[in-house]
């Protein structure tokens, strides 16, 4: 399969019965020209060996964090990084439990924690254990972070029980796999941009006026556009987050830069204009800083609409044309009148009076306004997988 050809696949593998499942993975993996490194869980050389996973896979076995063989090479990083994908097959319930609570005591769920790669988790235990609403809990905290599960299954079980527990077969597992690699590759024809944090409006040099904002909610979305193979590029307002590797990052204060920026990198196939931009700005700015004397009066003027005259341009309008709407009070109303004015494709709209989600906080919670009438909600999760939500929803609709 030239999907995956020369990929990269990181496989962990953990101490089950069904580790022994990890060596046809590894086959198929290697048969379909992938390059293949492994990492044996202490657990896991009860199950399979390191010389049969080395004879396969034609790569050194990697098992102690703490080995001397390994001080200098730093495993849980270069290994994080030297993959295009990583994989935790097995996936036992002990696992599971240590990566939802980030724990990082071996060199597995090290690698893991450290990882800025796509993870798939293929879950692998007895039916009891499955169903234990511990493990409920731990798999919806991991899918809240973004990891990829694969089964389990319903199946006879090596215990002798049967239900729900099973390790999904290698080639369904290596097939998931694939369509990974091919949606990447297919996406790469599309291009994205995003606005994001808010813009600053100056009144002198040194104050100004601004919306409330992270950004983090559109560089979660920037980043997923990129995992996913779009050529991106995020235009940020004044934010405390790190710029986005692997895009076109550029860094604006005002909403006149910002909407030049975003004139300046289109045509694009989808924009997402999640950025909080101030809908005044001063009008008459002063070129020195204003001293106190009391009150002070502003005179405020509107400012550009960046998303409406994008969204009603003649020639530059991206085919899929986004925005975000913040409201503290009637949502559904408000987001249906601006998908309206605004010419929108799909508005997407939060209510930012719940403390608990928006602005500062890791979760969000979004309702998805179409412009066929149509309307979802997806409920409170991580900005992160809020982000990929969306982004595969922006995929299915391109395709």
């Amino acid at each position: 399969m030239k999907n995956l050809l020369n990929k990269k696949i990181l496989l962990i593998i953990c101490g089950g019965i069904s580790a022994y499942k990890c060596l046809e993975i590894i086959r198929g993996l290697k048969k379909n020209n992938s390059q293949v490194k492994t990492i044996l869980t202490k657990n896991a050389k009860e199950f399979v060996t390191p010389l049969s996973i080395s004879s396969l896979s034609q790569e050194k076995v990697y098992e102690d964090m703490f080995g001397a063989e390994n001080q200098s090479e730093m495993d849980h990083i270069s290994l994080s990084r030297w993959a295009d994908l990583i994989l935790v097959a097995p996936a036992t319930a002990n696992t599971i439990s240590k990566l939802s609570s980030g724990s990082a005591d071996d060199l597995a769920s090290t690698v893991v924690l450290a990882s800025n790669k796509e993870v798939y988790l293929v879950p692998a235990m007895n039916v009891r254990m499955w169903e234990h609403p511990s493990t409920k809990e731990n798999i919806n905290i991991l899918k809240n972070y973004g990891y990829k599960i694969i089964g389990p299954e319903i199946g006879d079980m090596a215990c002798g029980e049967f239900g729900k527990g099973k390790m999904t077969e290698p080639n369904e597992i290596i097939k998931e796999i694939v369509s990974y690699f091919r949606n990447k590759e297919k996406n790469k024809k599309y291009k994205a941009l995003v606005t994001a944090g808010p813009t600053h409006e100056y009144i002198d040099p040194v104050r100004f006026i601004t919306n409330k904002s992270s950004g983090k909610q559109g560089y979660e979305i920037a980043k997923s556009f990129r995992d996913n193979g779009f050529e991106t590029t995020l235009i940020s307002g004044q934010t405390n987050l790190e710029p986005v590797t692997g895009v076109n990052f550029i860094k604006v204060s005002t909403a006149e830069e910002m909407y030049n920026e975003t004139i300046n990198n289109l045509p694009a196939d989808v924009a997402i204009f999640s950025a909080a931009v101030s809908d005044y700005k001063v009008k008459n700015y002063e070129n020195e800083k204003i001293k106190k004397k009391g009150n002070l009066n502003l005179n405020l003027t509107k400012n550009i609409d960046i998303l409406s005259n994008i969204s009603k341009h003649n020639s530059l309008r991206p085919k899929l044309t986004i925005g975000f709407a913040a409201e503290t009070n009637d949502l559904v109303e408000n987001s249906l009148k601006k998908l309206e004015e605004k010419n929108c494709d799909w508005i997407v709209a939060n209510d930012v009076s719940d403390s608990s989600i928006g602005f500062y906080s890791e979760d969000n919670e979004v309702s998805i306004f179409y412009k066929n009438n149509t309307r979802e909600t997806l409920k409170k999760m991580s900005k992160s997988l809020i982000a990929k939500e969306l982004v595969n929803r922006v995929i299915n609709k391109l395709n």
